[in-house]
């Protein structure tokens, strides 16, 4: 048997075990998985680099499924190379099994969870970022592509910067079988198209038949011939090719085949083919940044600085502390101020411009290399990718995102530049952290420990420069808040965060010469909440106010009602928010229209203190 033919029987395998595999599942994607069964046998058998016994090996190279349905050829892939059991394998799709419908890092040889079409790709550039730019190794990242997901617009961000960034480590194997789930693709099979297109951003393209194992490998080798520009192999593929039953049929999309035992027989039954896969190579270790020390930012007492500002600085004084902080921005670093990392340590920073989706699908990307990525832009924006963002979640991804110019205090822009909705958002992705400072020392501190945070970190930060209150050495855990103002006579409890701590301050300073005494507390921490010193809190005034500069549904005030719900407590609760579409204004304007200035808050304060004849 040539080589040629052994190639061929191992695409086989792979065909047939990803028939049997969905067809014991009853469900599943097979003729998606059949069309690119001969790309991976030719990959896998011999130019994927990669030790499967140390999924975690810096050398490995990257194989990731951007069309993540196409589950059973890779768990096919798995088993051929030794790295799950036939046992395992006929697991797949069922209940407990680490074989999900779509691939997860539950599994160690998956860097990142796809299955949301338009995602793989742009993942695989952080990854690819991390092999050129900061581990510095010879390792490639191989992405299998379907041709439906490349009408995502996600994916021609991918295709953008990964010119742009000269990822000659980039290969993207693009499966062009025709059909989508509902009949045809856009351009079908007009490979030409796909080229001319890929080629345009700066890339090496090269058009192949799919199913010719002799252009498979010339394709391959190819693309690791090519340097200073990534490769895309765009390949013509039949859907469920080697069983007539299917084979460019519409309307198998996502559906095991009829019979499965026949598919079996007619692509000439289950073959039990070892193929060994090539370990990487290993000369060199992975770079390591060199850091020269250095301490925190301190600022002092009745200061105005922006919690923004004070991102910046902490974030390029983390850098100096720490080689693996990595940071990206979406164009916005001079108002983020992710640029004072950049400036400070330009080889780890990557301008990411206007592609949010791109941003935050790189950090993921990092992360899976052991960076420890931090993401910004306005806060407004991070809503682009937020399919991104839950995606992460899946993936077990730990990234730092970071949302500037939030609420209605950013002013004068308007509303289509205002964070209203972002802190519900972020509190409703699984495992998230949602922090949201105050003042700039209490910025300082959370930044830091967003660093070792595991999971979807978010920190919002404030457009307008509010006064420091806390010392640079006080705590702020996370899961914690601060009591800014108490006694023993409180009557009301009013809980803020960010510019609204500063208008509750306002408020009790004003409301304290009436003779009304209130609590401010400060939920810096609104994900996880300090739902203990709300609980106590509630028990002891009766009364609360949430202020938030945010829509009323699903942030501050949302969190501290579950919270006290949580702990069984009952108190008069007022939500103040943003009700109305807000327009321009000044910062003062827009707080006083949106009902959340220190006047409006020192009204509610009253009435729920039974106090309105002071007013």
């Amino acid at each position: 048997m040539t080589d040629v033919d052994t190639l061929r029987e191992i695409g086989q395998m792979l065909r047939v075990d990803s028939v049997r595999v969905a067809g014991e599942a009853g469900s599943g994607h097979p003729t998606s998985s059949m069309s690119a069964a001969d790309l991976m046998a030719v990959l896998v058998s011999k130019h994927l680099r990669y030790d499967f016994a140390r999924a975690d090996d810096p050398h490995n190279d990257h194989l990731i499924f951007s069309k993540g349905h196409a589950s059973p050829l890779l768990y096919s892939i798995y088993r051929a190379v030794g790295a799950v059991t036939e046992e395992e394998f006929l697991t797949y799709r069922r209940f407990g099994s680490r074989l999900e419908g779509h691939p997860t890092p539950v599994l160690p040889w998956v860097d990142v969870a796809t299955g949301s079409l338009g995602q793989g790709l742009a993942n695989a550039i952080g990854v690819a970022l991390a092999g050129k730019h900061l581990d510095r190794l010879p390792y490639r990242v191989w992405v299998l592509c379907g041709d439906s997901e490349m009408a995502e617009g996600s994916m021609w961000e991918a295709v953008e910067h990964a010119g742009f960034w000269k990822l000659d480590n980039l290969v993207a194997i693009v499966d062009v079988n025709r059909l989508g789930q509902r009949g045809a693709t856009m351009y079908e099979w007009n490979l030409d198209a796909y080229a001319d297109r890929i080629r345009a951003f700066g890339w090496h393209a090269i058009t192949i038949d799919g199913h010719d194992i002799e252009q498979i490998d010339r394709a391959y080798d190819e693309a690791k011939r090519t340097t200073g520009r990534p490769t895309a192999i765009i390949a013509k593929t039949l859907k469920g090719k080697g069983v007539a039953a299917v084979e460019n049929q519409q309307g198998w999309h996502g559906r095991a085949l009829a019979n499965t035992a026949e598919a079996v027989e007619e692509l000439g039954g289950i073959r039990q083919i070892r193929v060994p896969v090539a370990p990487p190579e290993r000369s060199t270790k992975p770079h390591v940044f060199a850091t020269n020390g250095g301490s925190a930012p301190v600022y002092q007492a009745g200061e105005a600085v922006a919690t923004r500002r004070a991102y910046g600085d902490a974030l390029a004084a983390l850098g100096s502390m720490r080689g693996d902080v990595v940071a990206l921005d979406g164009e916005t670093s001079n108002s983020t101020y992710s640029e004072f990392f950049g400036k400070a340590h330009p080889d780890r920073f990557f301008e990411a411009y206007i592609s949010e989706q791109l941003m935050v699908a790189a950090a993921v990307g990092l992360q899976v290399r052991g960076w420890k990525p931090f993401a910004s832009t306005f806060a407004s924006f991070l809503s682009r990718a937020y399919d991104f963002i839950r995606m992460a979640a899946v993936s077990r991804a730990s990234v730092r995102l970071v949302g500037s110019h939030a609420g209605v205090s950013i002013g004068e822009d308007g509303p289509s530049q205002m964070a209203l909705e972002d802190l519900a958002m972020m509190r409703a992705v699984h495992g998230s952290t949602v922090l949201y400072p105050s003042d700039a020392n209490q910025t300082v501190k959370l930044v830091e420990a967003m660093a070792d945070r595991e999971g979807i970190v978010y920190l919002r930060t404030s457009r307008p420069a509010t006064k420091v209150i806390y010392g640079a050495g006080d705590p702020f855990p996370i899961g914690g808040s601060r009591v800014a103002r108490s006694s023993s006579r409180d009557r009301v409890t009013v809980v803020g965060a960010g510019v609204t701590l500063h208008e509750a301050l306002a408020a009790a300073e004003r409301l304290a010469g009436e003779g009304i005494a209130v609590r401010v507390i400060d939920a810096y921490s609104v994900k996880p909440i300090d739902g203990a010193t709300l609980a106590q809190a509630a028990r002891e005034t009766g009364t609360m106010i949430t202020v938030e500069d945010h829509w009323p549904e699903g942030g501050l005030g949302d969190a501290v009602l579950e919270a006290l719900a949580g702990a069984g407590v009952s108190a008069r609760v007022r939500k103040l928010a943003v009700r109305s579409l807000p327009g321009s204004g000044t910062p003062a304007e827009l707080l006083a229209a949106a009902g959340i200035d220190a006047d409006h808050i020192a009204s509610a304060a009253r009435e729920l203190a039974g106090a309105g004849a002071h007013a």
